[in-house]
């Protein structure tokens, strides 16, 4: 009798394997490869975590620019709402040239699978392959940057810093073009950046 219930068993165990379907080939898939970033800003603490495996170039750029200390002492400039309680901040190096990389290369979000939600950081350009040190941090999301930008991270903590900093005084009159009326008044320091991992 047990060796009928194991036969039977084994035939019912068979089955399901049989009935599959051959696989199709896989295709790889990106894996988190999470860096930790502080911005310790005027305003307070936001920790990044940055995607060095879906985004390893824009992460690796935006390293480059931590290791070598030149996020210290720049700022938040620019405050951008959008809609209820969307918007970004964006900070970059926009004193001396000649503290700027090479542009990096573009990683679209249609490749990364990173999107512009609440939380992302993405590379600031004026084209796809122009990025170089501004970047910004959405305060909630804008679908419509995924098609130009490249996200390459997400706040961990400090999201209530960044919506602070979007809440700033700006400057009705600076700004040029379509960013006229967003500059922060007065810009919002980043003391340090370092890696905390």
């Amino acid at each position: 009798m047990i060796n009928r219930i194991a036969l039977a068993l084994s035939i019912f165990a068979a089955v399901p394997a049989l009935a599959q379907p051959a696989s199709a080939p896989s295709t790889t898939v990106p894996q988190d490869d999470l860096v930790r970033v502080v911005l310790d800003t005027a305003k307070g603490r936001i920790v990044v975590a940055l995607d060095r495996g879906r985004a390893p170039a824009t992460t690796a750029n935006f390293l480059r620019y931590i290791d070598a200390k030149r996020f210290d002492g720049i700022g938040f400039y620019r405050a951008m709402a959008w809609g209820g309680s969307s918007g970004l901040i964006q900070a970059g190096i926009t004193k001396d040239a000649r503290l700027l990389y090479p542009p990096v290369k573009h990683e679209p979000t249609s490749e990364t699978g990173l999107k512009h939600e609440a939380g992302a950081i993405a590379m600031a350009n004026v084209g796809p392959g122009t990025a170089r040190s501004d970047f910004f941090i959405l305060a909630g999301p804008i679908p419509a940057l995924d098609k130009d930008f490249a996200v390459f991270g997400r706040v961990i903590e400090g999201l209530d810093v960044v919506k602070a900093i979007l809440a700033s005084p700006v400057s009705p009159t600076r700004g040029e073009g379509s960013m006229k009326g967003q500059m922060l008044e007065p810009a919002v320091t980043i003391r340090t950046a370092r890696r905390v991992d």
